[in-house]
């Protein structure tokens, strides 16, 4: 009884906590906390590669304590003070164990170093996948709620009368068309256009025979030029006969 009861506890908070829990937030939260964790993961590994910084150069210590204590073992004994040879002995002896320790633990250093690159390398490639799986998830619930939008106008166009309306008025417009089109044939229809034209052909012969009259008036007819054109032909025989009496007249008077 008392494990149905935590059960049922469980059933109505994850069910409480389910509905307030937005996908998209979530998802926007998950991008934030893997990028905040680069910086921290950077920081561990600067931790661990300075320690392994430090380790290298402790041992290139160790090397060069040991070269000059082996140096000085070296004149002690080429001047005859074992004593002071002994002594230097026990020091060279603890840098050289001094010397493995810290080769060991620079061995550690290194493989922890290198384990932290790839451990990184990996954070990032499946931080990338997670991202970018994330975001094309956004874009989809982007796309998804514009579509509701859009549906949802569709519907509303439909459902709230504006569909029928919007063709109702459209068929009142062509039905107004269609009359007023009808109004302008019978009105076409009812006027005597014949009697028009031969209205508008008898203005145009009056409105000639009045200029015919003027170019009549004025000697601009057809058979008013012609005649014109005859006298000329005929006037021109007389004149080159009286030219050439002029001719004749002067060639006399000069001889």
């Amino acid at each position: 009884m008392f494990k149905r009861f935590i059960r049922a506890i469980k059933s109505l908070f994850g069910g409480m906590v389910s509905s307030i829990e937005d996908p998209k937030l979530i998802l926007e939260q998950n991008i934030r906390e893997l990028n905040d964790q680069i910086p921290q993961m950077n920081e561990n590994i600067a931790t661990v590669k300075a320690n392994a910084v430090m380790l290298r150069k402790e041992v290139e210590r160790y090397e060069k304590t040991i070269q000059e204590i082996t140096a000085k073992i070296k004149a002690a004994i080429n001047a005859d003070r074992d004593d002071l040879a002994e002594g230097y002995a026990l020091q060279l002896e603890k840098a050289r164990e001094s010397l493995e320790q810290s080769k060991q633990q620079l061995r550690y250093a290194d493989q922890a170093y290198e384990k932290a690159i790839k451990v990184k390398q990996a954070f990032m490639r499946e931080k990338d996948r997670k991202i970018k799986e994330a975001r094309e998830a956004l874009r989809a619930s982007e796309r998804a709620e514009w579509q509701a939008r859009v549906a949802d106008a569709l519907e509303s166009f439909e459902m709230g009368g504006l569909d029928q309306t919007h063709q109702e008025m459209v068929n009142r417009l062509n039905e107004r068309t269609a009359l007023n089109e009808a109004r302008m044939e019978i009105a076409l229809e009812s006027v005597d256009t014949h009697t028009m034209e031969i209205e508008a052909n008898a203005e145009k012969l009056r409105a000639q025979e009045l200029v015919s009259q003027f170019k009549h008036e004025m000697g601009k007819t057809k058979a008013a030029k012609a005649k014109e054109k005859s006298i000329e032909v005929d006037d021109s025989p007389a004149k080159s006969k009286e030219e050439s009496q002029k001719t004749i007249g002067k060639e006399r008077t000069k001889s």
